[in-house]
């Protein structure tokens, strides 16, 4: 009982706190002399990218499956979203709205939470039907099949009409009349999903599930050998993530009011892929640092006008060759985590010598064997 209120008490603070910096962004935002626009545009990215890329860690982090093919679920949740958000706007709002109207409080964030429901429901469907056959595949046959669905998922987008096609949708015209996407995601709801995703994935990592998760990432044969339904809880990880990203598609689009297919291609799901083996495999700290470093470094270099892309890969091939297990490698942010760091802080020039040292012996291997 004890535990219970003291729980109450933590997420009635955390709605609290959340909704008194919804206030202060909103201000941010809607402020021209403040010009803080692109900055809040970035931190919003920022914080959808984590959702994406936390639910994609529980397919190649906890189950040691290698899914790229991930943006294909964050596109479906996103055209699913729209899809309904403009089709039935006259049915959800009881009008259509005009351009740049804002409706209540209540009932924009009931329609959003609809979107992201229905979204979210439509990408886990779709990954069940991928995964419940495809997931009996391991490796690099895995990681083909995914790729080859997510071009399907772009092909299909390009080739809708009713959703734009090739040029993106951001609405349908009836007459001359724009029926836009409406400008539902807030802060408060983006953040909101960010920490509910991310104590979620904590969570399960903690509980009996996430020690199965695991078990099949360390040795499928193994854990098939003691009695774990390995198919099972592979393609439960795989609709759970699909689900998440469907959400994350659905707030996505409800704040850049446009989704196209270049949104959700091949690439986007490379930059998922990217975040999580940069954060470190199977941490959640490290799913959300490198989301967040993903999204802000490269608008941090566009002053380098056309360098910038040249000095962003620069600084992840030299991250991966000192630190191959990403920054946080297994590890969750912590007082345990912060000892091992203070106590790492004493060994720091012989860990320097050892990382040059080590690059120094792969560029002579390669010099020589070539």
């Amino acid at each position: 009982m004890k535990r219970t209120l003291v729980n109450i008490l933590i997420v009635a603070a955390t709605v609290a706190i959340v909704f008194g910096l919804d206030k202060v962004v909103s201000r941010l935002q809607n402020d021209p002399s403040l010009h803080a626009g692109y900055p809040v545009r970035i931190l919003m990215l920022a914080l959808i990218a984590v959702i994406a890329a936390v639910s994609l860690n529980l397919v190649n982090g906890f189950t040691g499956q290698f899914s790229m093919g991930h943006a294909a679920f964050y596109g479906i949740g996103a055209y699913t979203g729209a899809a309904l958000t403009v089709f039935a706007q006259k049915q959800l709002f009881g009008h259509i709205l005009a351009i740049g109207e804002e409706t209540g409080w209540w009932l924009s964030s009931g329609v959003l939470l609809l979107a992201m429901l229905v979204g979210g429901l439509a990408a886990a469907l779709t990954g069940f039907v991928v995964g419940l056959p495809s997931l009996k595949l391991r490796g690099d046959y895995l990681a083909i099949m995914t790729v080859g669905f997510n071009m399907i998922v772009v092909v299909i987008a390009n080739n809708l009409k009713e959703m734009g096609g090739a040029a993106g949708f951001n609405g349908v015209y009836v007459g001359d009349t724009l029926i836009g996407i409406p400008p539902l995601t807030t802060f408060f709801w983006v953040a909101l999903v960010a920490i509910a995703v991310v104590v979620l994935s904590i969570n399960l990592r903690r509980s009996v599930h996430g020690l199965a998760f695991e078990s099949i990432r360390e040795d499928e044969i193994a854990a098939e050998a003691m009695g774990i339904p390995t198919t099972r809880y592979k393609v439960t990880a795989f609709v759970l993530a699909a689900f998440i990203a469907g959400a994350a598609g659905a707030l996505y689009v409800h704040f850049d009011l446009r989704v196209s297919p270049a949104d959700i291609d091949f690439i986007v799901s490379i930059n998922f892929v990217v975040m999580v083996v940069l954060g470190g495999l199977g941490s959640v700290s490290g799913a959300v640092i490198g989301a967040i470093l993903l999204t802000v470094l490269p608008e941090a270099l566009r002053m380098n006008g056309s360098y910038r892309l040249v000095i962003y890969s620069i600084m992840l091939i030299v991250l991966m060759l000192v630190r191959p297990q990403g920054i946080f490698g297994r590890d969750e942010i912590g007082r345990a985590w912060m000892l091992k760091q203070v106590q790492g802080t004493k060994t720091l020039p012989a860990r320097i010598s050892g990382w040059t040292a080590s690059l120094f012996d792969r560029f002579a291997h390669r010099r020589l064997s070539s």
